[in-house]
């Protein structure tokens, strides 16, 4: 059923706690992602079925798996804790995909570990939901993620803020598990023959161009920080808002990793804040490059003893000049995307100021990212009216909007293949937030059709499709300020 190749489990002895899911009542499939699993080599009429639910719900353990708790420590809200780890998710195996990748499968919400910290290790449908609903989402607008292979209920009742609901379970993918929180672990334990071996498997598996090569260790700190600039500014361009970048978030392989108080942008604010724990706003929409860096910050400490073990300063000084490299391995991302979002074939030195110029009429106005940003090819073949209609007043709009017109005035591309450019770069459907909640609340009744309704629809977010068009439209004027919750 899996050919399983778990080189964690078989190399990095030490780093994780053996460990088996909890036994359920009566797992059950609720949805399964059977093109992911035949990219993953696996038989989708073998796993959509009762089978496959008791195993992904961690109720059995499949031939040749090698079930375990991860261990790793983190920054969470800028506080350190020394260990954290997988308090209730099991790393179940590894499989070849069929591009020859290594990719993790993983089991959320499938009991107690030993790293629970008092918690029951559970999770429960509407979270576990939401993740497949984002995670896949996210994929279809090409930003790496972790996704989801299947999300399963268990048949048993979990008690929640607001009273029992239905346990669940998300068996997720991932190119790997491997976070800044992982080499935290080692390091806080002094521990650094193990922060080397941990470092040289990352290398081996995500940069292996750096494998055996004197300086691989600056370079593994070079390559994360670069995949991390692009990954942050593709949530930028797309208006998502991770909500809780903690060192424990944030992967080496630079994929967008655990989906908790997540969400999109609605109109343009750079303070936007949904997760009710972000009491200081520390994880806010317009923050997320700057916690990023941060985060990098955390992982070069952890590198410095391999970087130079002999000179202290040395190592600090090269990791230094990685890390203050970030702002404008991020800025080139951003642009390069904005550029391509606004129709800009070639460079040119204002295109920085061009594109902040529409951000700032966007915030002023708290017009909708989304929606505005699409209607711009309207606007190239000649109507501007669904542009400006976005705005309650366009004056600022009016005064941006030759400014961009000179500007692709001095390229040469046609009409036609700009405007199919920006169409691929500006989606028509993200998971807006009043959707995703009206489908969570309706699954979490036992109703999935909204569910199923809206995954379907994200899963083509650029193609614009007759019937759809309440997917496309932003938050109801009545529905007041939007709060996620970690819900685990």
């Amino acid at each position: 059923m899996f050919n399983f190749d778990n080189s964690y489990a078989r190399e990095l002895e030490g780093f994780y706690v053996p460990w088996k899911g909890a036994e359920v009542p009566a797992p059950k499939m609720v949805r399964f992602n059977g093109a992911l699993a035949k990219e993953l080599q696996l038989d989708p009429a073998a796993l959509d079925s009762d089978e496959g639910a008791a195993i992904f719900a961690g109720h059995t353990a499949p031939e040749g798996a090698s079930p375990l708790a991860m261990a790793y420590a983190g920054h969470q809200f800028g506080g350190f804790s020394a260990q954290l780890g997988d308090g209730r998710a099991l790393l179940l195996g590894e499989v070849i995909d069929a591009g020859g990748v290594r990719r993790d499968i993983h089991l959320k919400g499938s009991g107690r570990t030993p790293f629970s910290r008092g918690g029951d290790g559970k999770a429960v449908i509407g979270p576990v939901l939401r993740e497949y609903i984002i995670g896949e989402a996210m994929h279809a607008l090409g930003v790496p993620t972790t996704r989801a292979l299947a999300a399963v209920t268990t048949g048993e009742d979990i008690m929640r803020q607001n009273g029992l609901e239905p346990g669940a379970v998300l068996a997720r993918v991932a190119s790997s598990h491997l976070r800044v929180g992982t080499f935290q672990f080692f390091a806080a334990r002094g521990e650094t023959e193990k922060l080397r071996q941990l470092a040289d498997y990352a290398i081996d598996r995500h940069y292996p161009e750096l494998a055996g090569q004197p300086g691989r260790y600056l370079g593994l700190l070079a390559a994360v920080r670069d995949r991390q600039a692009a990954l942050i500014a593709q949530w930028m361009l797309f208006g998502f808002v991770h909500g809780v970048m903690n060192t424990d978030n944030m992967t080496i392989s630079g994929e967008t990793i655990d989906y908790g108080p997540c969400a999109f942008i609605d109109g343009y604010d750079p303070a936007t804040v949904f997760s009710s724990i972000d009491h200081t706003g520390r994880y806010a929409y317009g923050n997320q490059p700057q916690i990023a860096q941060w985060n990098l910050a955390r992982l070069a400490e952890t590198l410095l003893d391999l970087i130079n073990p002999d000179d202290s300063e040395d190592a600090v000084a090269k990791a230094g000049e990685v890390i203050n490299g970030f702002p404008a391995a991020y800025q080139r991302a951003w642009l390069t995307g904005m550029r391509t979002k606004l129709g800009m074939v070639r460079e040119e030195a204002e295109d920085l100021e061009l594109a902040t110029g529409l951000l700032s009429v966007l915030e002023t106005q708290n017009a909708d990212f989304t929606r505005v940003f699409r209607s711009l090819s309207k606007t190239v073949a000649g109507d501007a009216s669904a542009s400006r209609a976005l705005f309650a007043n366009p004056a600022g709009f009016d005064v941006w909007l030759p400014l961009w017109q000179s500007r692709l005035e001095r390229e040469d591309a046609p009409a036609e293949t700009r405007i199919a450019a920006m169409n691929k770069a500006n989606p028509v459907y993200i998971p807006r937030n009043h959707m995703v909640e009206a489908a969570l609340e309706s699954a979490t009744r036992g109703d999935l059709a909204p569910f199923e309704r809206l995954v379907d629809v994200l899963a083509d977010p650029f193609t614009e499709r007759p019937g759809l068009e309440v997917f496309a439209l932003g938050a109801p004027s009545d529905l007041g300020a939007y709060t996620t919750y970690c819900g685990t």
